[in-house]
């Protein structure tokens, strides 16, 4: 993968148009991303482990890959060394909400089903949008229709979690809540991404993430490691290579070749591939109801996304 380092060319205006020009091999890569991300939830919801702990786990192993590879290659070092300081404050406030999106969408899926944590969690369009109109961007009467759509879709699955139990209804708030947070850091992260290769912003943002949750863990007293069994440090290894390496990595990687609205509509796979590997792997069947929200959301995320292609607006989000 080529190198682009900071002193290249003029970082654009936040969140300025993309064009797709991707290769078959990108498109290849977005459907392996897909996938990857698709089991992140089931996963987790699996596991034997504090949730915090899983968070730091995921992103602290990720880190582990990434630094020999930074390490080994001149170029990657340099381009590291290079960064000016405003693309360090970009990559440290995007890994701050990265963790702040795994600190709550993880605890979720203790409390939640799979289907509606996940389906919370990609409204993250959503609230893009929103914080791109705060920044004075204008987006198409589409992208609001879609925009109301998807929040119609959260009252329908909140209404039916609240049938079910406070705590569902908990879970739902914390998921939405992370799908919040994931807005800025998929804000941050584009604007990162315009002048600094995958590699090294990965590395700084997964880093500085990995960080905040050991301090929020070992604040917490969150159980990090002991007496965990082998199952679970297994399915901890398996989370992080297909949700943040092959999931969160490769989702960074195609968006410039195929673009902010090629790579949005994959993204939304997420939320039904999910709910379909918990249904067949942890016999979690949701009420009706919950798949008539999921439905809505999804179809109120695709308008946000084919109004966004109109005028280029429209970034695409991070994946659990």
């Amino acid at each position: 993968m080529p190198q682009v380092t900071a002193t290249e060319r003029p970082a654009p205006p936040l969140a300025g148009p993309v064009r797709a020009t991707g290769a078959p091999v990108d498109l290849m890569l977005l459907a392996v991303a897909v996938t990857g991300v698709s089991f992140s939830a089931p996963l987790i919801a699996s596991m034997a482990a504090p949730a915090l702990a899983i968070a730091f786990w995921r992103n602290a192993m990720a880190v582990g890959v990434l630094a020999p590879t930074v390490l080994l290659r001149r170029g990657l070092r340099a381009e590291i060394r290079g960064m000016s300081r405003r693309t360090l404050t970009l990559c440290v406030a995007s890994g701050a909400l990265l963790a702040v999106h795994f600190g709550l969408w993880l605890p979720s899926l203790k409390l939640t089903s799979v289907a509606s944590a996940t389906a919370l969690g990609t409204t993250t369009p959503v609230w893009t949008l929103l914080l791109l109109r705060l920044r004075g961007h204008r987006a198409a009467p589409l992208v609001w229709a879609g925009a109301a759509l998807a929040m119609a879709g959260v009252i329908v699955l909140t209404g039916v979690d609240l049938t079910l139990s406070p705590e569902a209804l908990l879970g739902d708030a914390l998921a939405l809540g992370g799908g919040i947070a994931a807005a800025g850091y998929v804000l941050l992260g584009a604007e990162v991404r315009r002048t600094v290769s995958t590699t090294s912003y990965t590395l700084w943002c997964y880093g500085v993430c990995a960080a905040a949750l050991l301090a929020t863990c070992l604040v917490s007293g969150t159980d990090l490691g002991a007496g965990y069994t082998a199952e679970t440090w297994l399915k901890l290894a398996a989370l992080t290579v297909a949700a943040q390496l092959l999931g969160h990595t490769l989702f960074n990687r195609v968006v410039h070749g195929l673009g902010a609205t090629v790579t949005s509509t994959a993204i939304l796979l997420e939320a039904p591939g999910a709910a379909l590997i918990a249904a067949i792997w942890l016999g979690q069947t949701p009420p009706p109801g919950v798949y008539v929200g999921l439905a809505v959301i999804l179809g109120g995320l695709v308008l946000v996304v084919l109004g966004g292609r109109r005028r280029n607006t429209t970034p695409s989000p991070p994946i659990a």
